[in-house]
């Protein structure tokens, strides 16, 4: 039996644990799995390499505690432990990459910002991409309360 494994792109927004939530309820009552993918924006071009390395680890290291953080909660509310991945690059680009290496994903699940415009992932997939993707994308409103996703998933 295939485990179904939810991809969850997470960063340092409220509807990014909106997501989260909603999928380890979600993989919890199918018995599947979640996937956490952090994602770690392309560095800026620095002259100095030594400057440039620096940045680039010290935006590994806070995306590497946002992603603890995050699955220790998911472990703590649902007992789900989740795979990490933390990746740089363009937000799009990863997430493409991402799904196209791996063959288990049962649904992208992204937080779609409470207000203002939802966020460039969502935007992206469920827009002119949608048609395209290799599985079901879940918009998740990050306006939505912890009952009203456990009431939901």
């Amino acid at each position: 039996m295939e485990v179904r494994t939810y991809l969850v792109v997470v960063d340092e927004s409220p509807e990014a644990e909106t997501a989260l939530r909603f999928a380890a309820r979600r993989a919890a009552q199918t018995g599947g799995a979640v996937r956490i993918l952090a994602l770690i924006p392309p560095a800026e071009f620095v002259q100095w390499g030594g400057v440039q390395a620096t940045m680039e680890d010290e935006a590994l290291q806070r995306a590497e505690a946002l992603v603890t953080s995050a699955a220790g909660t998911l472990t703590d509310e649902s007992g789900i432990r989740p795979s990490i991945t933390v990746r740089q690059g363009d937000a799009v680009a990863v997430v493409r990459k991402t799904l196209d290496e791996m063959e288990d994903v049962a649904a992208l699940v992204l937080g779609a910002a409470a207000s203002g415009p939802p966020g460039t992932l969502v935007s992206h997939f469920a827009g002119a991409d949608a048609g395209r993707m290799p599985c079901p994308i879940m918009i998740i409103p990050g306006g939505l309360d912890a009952e009203a996703i456990d009431r939901l998933s």
